[in-house]
């Protein structure tokens, strides 16, 4: 696959005054423990990837087979949770899922420590909205179009724009999550789901074992270090997905598809396409494109879980095909 550098906006985009609020959005002061929080989710699953490292090399607490079949069942779970349930049922209504997939969907996205299901969908919607304009929450392009520019806006992509000083209006941009009282219920036990995707791990992997080295190499691996792996995955669809690979569809904005990243993307790197018909259920819609999160979906709606699903158009392909 050739890969390209595509081209950043003009200038008048990057000059724009970004002292101007967005629409739905406001400046704020973080809390100090809001701060921190951020700090744990983003350094506490690196640190603890280091430790389990270490570990592995100087007290022989590697991996076992155990959990690697735990971390890898967890990061097809949360992982589908996100790119299934949070942005192609939830932000974008690519399918109507029956109730029981609605909840169990919403659980599973929050499996991935990047927010509930509300402000996820909040943050995605207004990006989707903005897309590599000012008031995008997480365009690499923020910054500029030379070298030193795009190296600062890839980093603040990737994970800067987490710690912005910006609050984004879920009546704005998610009034139908608000609605939803299953998914309110999810969000308001939130915590529970982050003890549940971190400490489960360890739980498991302890009793299996019956010992404590089991649970804290289940700790380390099958909970931080496959919460990591996830994380950066995700974020490198808003970092990497904005700016190397190739551009097949007409969009308004910079979204590339970038092949090497759409098996543990589970499909979302196909991004081009995604931003050249956001509705559609199937992200890699070309002959070769493994999408599992679309293979999922085709899965629910078999079974009658999942109906009304917004598969390719061949039409609508074409007229946005370059």
């Amino acid at each position: 696959m050739a890969v390209e550098l595509t081209a950043g906006p003009d200038a008048s985009t990057l000059a724009r005054d970004r002292s101007a609020p967005t629409p739905g959005t406001q400046h704020c002061n973080p809390s100090t423990w809001r701060t921190w929080l951020l700090w744990t989710f983003v350094l506490g699953p690196a640190v603890g990837c280091l430790l389990a490292v270490m570990l592995a090399s100087t007290a022989g607490l590697g991996p076992s087979w155990l959990d690697a079949g735990l971390g890898v069942g967890m990061f097809f779970i949360a992982g589908h949770g996100v790119t299934v349930g949070f942005h192609r049922h939830f932000t974008h209504r690519s399918f109507r899922a029956r109730r029981g997939l609605k909840i169990g969907l919403a659980i599973a996205g929050c499996f991935a420590l990047e927010g509930s299901a509300t402000e996820w969908v909040t943050t995605h919607r207004l990006h989707h909205a903005r897309s590599d304009q000012e008031g995008d929450p997480h365009s690499p392009w923020r910054y500029g179009t030379n070298p030193w520019a795009l190296i600062k806006g890839l980093v603040w992509a990737q994970v800067g724009w987490l710690f912005r000083n910006v609050t984004i209006s879920p009546s704005r941009y998610a009034p139908d999550l608000l609605a939803d009282s299953d998914v309110q219920r999810i969000d308001r036990v939130y915590p529970l789901w982050i003890a549940l995707s971190v400490l489960g791990p360890a739980a498991i992997g302890g009793l299996a074992t019956m010992s404590l080295g089991g649970a804290i190499t289940g700790f380390l691996w099958a909970g931080l270090a496959r919460i990591l792996l996830l994380h950066h995955v995700t974020w490198a669809v808003n970092s990497l997905c904005h700016v190397f690979g190739e551009r097949p569809f007409r969009t308004r904005d910079k979204a590339t598809n970038v092949r090497a990243l759409a098996v543990l993307s589970m499909g979302e790197s196909w991004h081009n396409l995604h931003h050249a018909d956001p509705t559609c259920a199937r992200h890699g819609v070309d002959p070769g494109q493994l999408d599992s999160s679309a293979a999922l979906i085709r899965i629910f709606e078999r079974l009658g879980w999942a109906s009304h699903v917004r598969w390719p158009d061949a039409h609508r392909l074409a007229s946005r095909r370059l």
